[in-house]
C-alpha cells in the first residue's frame, strides 16, 4: 500500500483479533518512529512495548476502562522526554509533544500499510500509567497505541471540506 492509500484508509481500531503480531512487523512499525523527523533530530521519545496481559489490564484501569487496549496483542506506550529538546516552539511549548506525535503518526500509518490496526489513545491518567510502568517523573506519557490485526472495519468518518480548513495569506474565520 502506498502512503496516500495508507493515509486515506487508516481508521481507529478498537476490536482486535487474538492473532499475534509477528516480530518482523512489530520491528517495521517501530522503525518508522525512529525515522520520524524531530526538532534538531533529537528524537525525544521512548516507546514501551507491552505484550504482558497483566500489565495491559492494569493500563485499562489507568485509561478509564478502555478495555480494547488490553485486547490488542501489543500495546505501545509512547513517552516524551522534555529535557532532550527545545522548549521554545512558539515561545510557549516544548517540542517533545509534537515530535512524539509525529513518531506516533508514522507508526499508525505504517501499521495500516502492513495490514495492522491501531488507535491513538490519549485518554489516560498519566500518574497511573507512570506508576504501572515505572516511568520517571521527568518523562511524559504522550499516547497509548494498541496494535494488532483488526477485527472490525469501521466506516469512513466524514471529514470537513478543505476550504473549511485552509486559508491563504491571512487567518479568516473561526
Amino acid at each position: 500500500m502506498d502512503l496516500m492509500e495508507a493515509i486515506k484508509t487508516r481508521r481507529s481500531i478498537r476490536r482486535f483479533k487474538e492473532t499475534p503480531v509477528p516480530e518482523s512487523l512489530l520491528k517495521e512499525v517501530l522503525n518508522t518512529a525512529r525515522l520520524a523527523p524531530s526538532a534538531d533530530n533529537a528524537q525525544p521519545w521512548r516507546i514501551i512495548v507491552i505484550m504482558d496481559a497483566d500489565l495491559k489490564l492494569k493500563l485499562v484501569s489507568a485509561s478509564y476502562g478502555q478495555k480494547f487496549i488490553a485486547q490488542a496483542p501489543v500495546l505501545l506506550v509512547v513517552c516524551g522526554v522534555p529535557e532532550e529538546t527545545f522548549s521554545t516552539i512558539g515561545g510557549y511549548m516544548n517540542a517533545h509533544v509534537i515530535d512524539a506525535a509525529i513518531a506516533v503518526d508514522h507508526m499508525t500509518l505504517a501499521a495500516n500499510a502492513l495490514g495492522l490496526g491501531t488507535c491513538w489513545v490519549g485518554r489516560f491518567n498519566e500518574d497511573k500509567v507512570r506508576e504501572v510502568l515505572e516511568i520517571p517523573e521527568d518523562v511524559r506519557v504522550i499516547a497509548m497505541i494498541p496494535l494488532g490485526y483488526p477485527d472490525e472495519a469501521p466506516e469512513k468518518t466524514p471529514r470537513r471540506n478543505l476550504d473549511d480548513l485552509v486559508m491563504y495569506e491571512k487567518f479568516k474565520g473561526p
